[in-house]
């Protein structure tokens, strides 16, 4: 116990005071601690009501459309092999690689001596059965001659006719032309190289349009068969291997007769423009079909949470506890989620504070209407 004497220096300003001051002092101090203790209070409150306020909306039903892909094989309209019909030295080289030509327009020149002898040869044989033709026909019109000679005269005209066409034929295989409008692939031989009848020399392409073919499921087949009788079911849209869409709209052209055994799926060839010959045979890309979906059940993306490659949401019951469900989920739009299964259109679910929350907590909801949600993220709209 401390003595009368004892002096404690925390209090030595008040005991310098009179008792009426020191009493005055004394009331103002707890007073302001008091309200200290009690602002602190209430802040903690508050902050505690308002972090455990969350945006809440249901899931909406809504026509819309989404954009598939199918991974596609690009091919020229036209892309064909130019092949020697004749054996020899490749003489003359007229067009180079990549060069666009026109139908018709000269490519390459095998060296043509042989066959223009062959050919003279066959030339003056047709002109000397002629002249032994019209000797016979005029001894057969004095009746010299029997009128079966004179046949056998006309058939040895139509032979040597015959044998000049095919000399005549095998000179012009020594002049390779372009067969249509198109662009030069690779060369594959070099002037003087010689050449063996059906070796492939080049390619040539017609790139004004493009195939692009692409391979659909079963399933995607039947539905896509289901919606045959609108327009946009034909439409398409190319997306190249860079990223950037192609500038001119194709349309699905024609579909294969059978599925394939081995991958179940079956072949669609869709037809683009290509004027700017930016395309080329051989390049892939992706085909985009627009499909329509009648009252796809919607959510924000933002909304779900992904556990183990399972796709989950936080369900607000009517005690306004935190469950989470786990959904599944037909289609990824950008910004939005179609639902297969797992939530109805009157379910509560969290939209913002996904990662503040914990199984089981109890929220103050702050409810928004789901088409205010899903307005702000711009939906594809048809």
């Amino acid at each position: 116990m401390a003595s009368r004497w004892d002096f404690d220096y925390r209090f030595a300003p008040l005991q310098r005071l009179n008792p009426r001051k020191k009493m005055k002092n004394l009331i103002a101090l707890i007073s302001l601690i008091s309200l200290a203790t009690f602002t602190s209070c209430n802040q903690k409150k508050e902050e505690k009501a308002e972090m455990s306020q969350y945006t809440v909306t249901s899931p909406v039903i809504k026509d819309t459309v989404f954009t598939k892909e199918y991974i596609a094989q690009i091919q020229s309209i036209q892309n064909v092999e130019i092949r020697a019909q004749e054996k020899g030295y490749l003489e003359t080289l007229h067009v180079d690689e990549g060069q666009s030509v026109k139908s018709g327009q000269l490519l390459f020149s095998i060296m043509p001596k042989l066959y223009e002898a062959d050919y003279l040869k066959a030339k003056a044989d047709a002109h000397m059965t002629e002249i032994e033709y019209q000797n016979v026909k005029t001894l057969s019109d004095k009746n010299i001659v029997s009128k079966s000679e004179l046949a056998m005269a006309k058939a040895k005209v139509d032979e040597a006719n015959a044998e000049l066409s095919m000399a005549e034929t095998h000179l012009s295989f020594t002049k390779i032309k372009a067969p249509f409008d198109g662009t030069i692939d690779r060369i594959q031989f070099k002037k003087g190289s010689l050449i063996d009848d059906g070796t492939v020399l080049t390619k040539i392409s017609n790139n004004k349009e493009i195939y692009a073919y692409f391979n659909m499921s079963e399933v995607e087949y039947l539905d896509y068969k289901s919606r045959a009788s609108k327009d946009i079911n034909n439409q398409a849209g190319l997306l190249l291997s860079n990223g950037t869409k192609h500038n001119h709209q194709g349309y699905i052209e024609t579909i294969e007769s059978e599925f394939d055994n081995n991958t179940g799926n079956i072949a669609f060839r869709a037809k683009f423009p290509n004027p700017e010959l930016l395309l080329k045979n051989g390049e892939t890309g992706k085909v985009q079909l627009v499909v329509p979906i009648k009252n796809a059940l919607l959510i924000p993306q933002k909304s779900t949470f992904e556990i183990q490659d399972k796709v989950y949401v936080y369900v607000i019951d009517k005690d306004n506890v935190v469950k989470s469900r786990n959904i599944v989920v037909k289609q990824r739009l950008p910004n939005v989620y179609i639902i297969q299964s797992g939530l109805v259109s009157t379910d509560k679910i969290l939209v913002d504070g996904i990662q503040a929350v914990k199984e089981d907590e109890k929220i103050i909801p702050k409810f928004i209407t789901a088409d205010k949600v899903l307005n702000s993220l711009e939906l594809i709209k048809q």
